[in-house]
């Protein structure tokens, strides 16, 4: 009991680690991505400076913000302007440890989850986690005591607590049908193909569109991100931010981005199974990386959220703080619960 005891929390610590280092990785490099998706979308050739095709350029950003100097303003509520940046990362990097990635694998003795830990109320986890993170905008705002960034701080607490709702609303839909709020076994219900899909099997693809509408509210990224509108508020909630806490903003920014494309696989998109049909049975397990189910499935549908995403930031222009309200309360809204009552038709009828 004992050997098997140290092996799962030997297993846990090592899958901790490489979530961790794949994490950060991924961060440092999503950023080069998004620099040369832009650019080319724009007819421009992006970062290819440093390192062939600028591939050395996330090294480059990272040194530059480890040793920049970094300031704390003399007029600033110190603790609550320390406490901001550390609580906007740590509520980001909380939520990716119930995502499952992959199917089980075997590990010496223990047979394991590629999963840091499955909660049987993941999805309630997850939202109560990301809820939170508005603490951390919010308090940047206020104890930096600037008009500008509590400004930027006041926009974003309206706005994250206003798509929270539409949000929330639209995972219910398909929790009706799914029955469980364990992200795994929700990725198992959706085990068959496409129309298993929770994003298209019982109509859930309204609930899957307005997800993703409010996922860009919640990120703050184009076209919602007024709370860092640069042409109005300078830099918005971080405008007083420098060196390696400004540095935690970015990577909240971009974590969550991460976050919520891998949750909107796992909930919608069937996880890391893909072929439709049943097809998967025609494709030995011995093939590496395709058969089924795979992690290799689950990562291509992340990027994919990941590059809408960026391809949004490269067309749309930013909303009018009205118009980004208006679309929350007086359309999502209704619209979800439109969506959620007619759900539970199908659920009750079937």
């Amino acid at each position: 009991m004992d050997a098997l005891l140290d092996s799962f929390i030997f297993i846990s610590v090592i899958k901790a680690l490489v979530v961790f280092a794949v994490l950060m990785t991924t961060l440092a490099y999503l950023q080069w991505v998004e620099r040369k998706v832009i650019a080319h979308i724009q007819v421009r050739p992006g970062p290819y400076r440093v390192g062939p095709h600028g591939l050395l350029q996330p090294l480059a950003d990272v040194i530059k913000l480890v040793t920049k100097e970094d300031l704390v303003p003399p007029y600033v509520n110190k603790g609550f302007y320390l406490l901001a940046p550390f609580l906007a990362i740590t509520m980001a990097l909380l939520s990716i440890s119930v995502i499952p990635f992959g199917p089980a694998i075997q590990i010496g003795p223990v047979n394991t989850f590629m999963q840091m830990t499955d909660l049987n109320i993941g999805v309630l986890f997850i939202l109560a986690v990301s809820s939170m993170g508005v603490y951390g905008i919010a308090l940047a705002g206020w104890s930096s005591n600037n008009k500008y960034a509590l400004l930027g701080g006041l926009r974003s607490s309206a706005q994250m607590i206003s798509y929270e709702l539409p949000m929330s609303l639209a995972i219910a839909s398909p929790l009706l049908v799914s029955n469980t709020l364990s992200l795994r076994a929700l990725v198992e219900t959706q085990l068959g193909g496409i129309w298993c899909w929770n994003a298209f099997g019982g109509g859930q693809i309204v609930s899957f569109i307005i997800f993703l509408i409010a996922a860009f509210a919640e990120t703050n990224r184009v076209p919602f991100d007024l709370p860092e509108a640069e042409n109005e508020l300078v830099a918005g909630f971080h405008t007083e931010y420098s060196g390696m806490k400004f540095g935690f903003f970015y990577l909240a920014e971009y974590t969550n981005m991460i976050v919520v494309s891998c949750f909107a696989s796992a909930f919608f998109l069937g996880g890391y199974y893909l072929l439709p049909f049943g097809l998967q049975r025609l494709i030995p397990a011995s093939v590496p990386f395709l058969g089924q189910p795979s992690i290799l499935f689950f990562f291509l549908k992340v990027f994919a959220i990941l590059f809408l995403f960026l391809w949004v930031r490269a067309t749309l222009p930013r909303y009018r703080y009205d118009q980004l309200m208006d679309v929350g309360w007086k359309w999502l809204i209704p619209l979800t619960l439109v969506n959620l009552f007619v759900a539970g038709l199908i659920r009750y009828a079937f």
